[in-house]
């Protein structure tokens, strides 16, 4: 008898062992090759200087996108229920508690539910395009987050591929 727990003991530690082993992480691997690739440098390499151009804003367009959402996968129900439940079940006494606990489950599963729906909902964004027309009689594109003060016929400045006012 002793025996057997002894090797029952030495089993169960020997699996505890595995199981643990079985969770750990293996080592990173480091490259040692260059990443970014960055070219060797030159003597006397050019530095090239910034592009400046100037023009005129000749439209502003306004760009909408919109995703779509991703529905709900169920999280936000449980979540909710298992609040609503435990928040429930804090109120009153034998079957009143009982109820209050069933409500809580059926009231926070339709909240979570609800609310995991609006986080997960589609969006629509907004982003302008200016165009600029520029003094060389070229056309240049620039799409941005908001236009700012930039209106329709203002004279700008484009240096290296950012606009301002001029």
């Amino acid at each position: 008898m002793k025996t057997n727990l002894r090797f029952l003991s030495v089993s169960a530690s020997v699996l505890a062992l595995a199981t643990l082993t079985a969770c750990v992480a293996p080592a990173p691997v480091y490259q040692t090759n260059r990443y970014p690739y960055q070219a060797p440098p030159q003597p006397y390499a050019a530095v090239p200087a910034p592009y400046v151009e100037y023009g005129r804003v000749a439209n502003i367009e306004v760009m909408r996108s919109q995703t779509s959402g991703t529905g709900t996968s169920g999280g936000g129900a449980v979540a909710g229920g298992v609040v609503g439940g435990v928040l429930g079940n804090q109120i009153g006494r034998g079957n009143g508690r009982t109820a209050a606990t069933v409500l809580g489950v059926v009231g926070g599963a339709l909240l979570g539910n609800g609310i995991e729906a609006n986080n997960n909902g589609p969006r629509a964004y907004e982003s302008y395009r200016v165009s600029v027309q520029t003094e060389n009689g070229g056309y240049r594109a620039f799409d941005v987050s908001s236009p700012g003060d930039l209106r329709i016929g203002d004279r700008v400045r484009i240096d290296n591929g950012q606009i301002s006012r001029y």
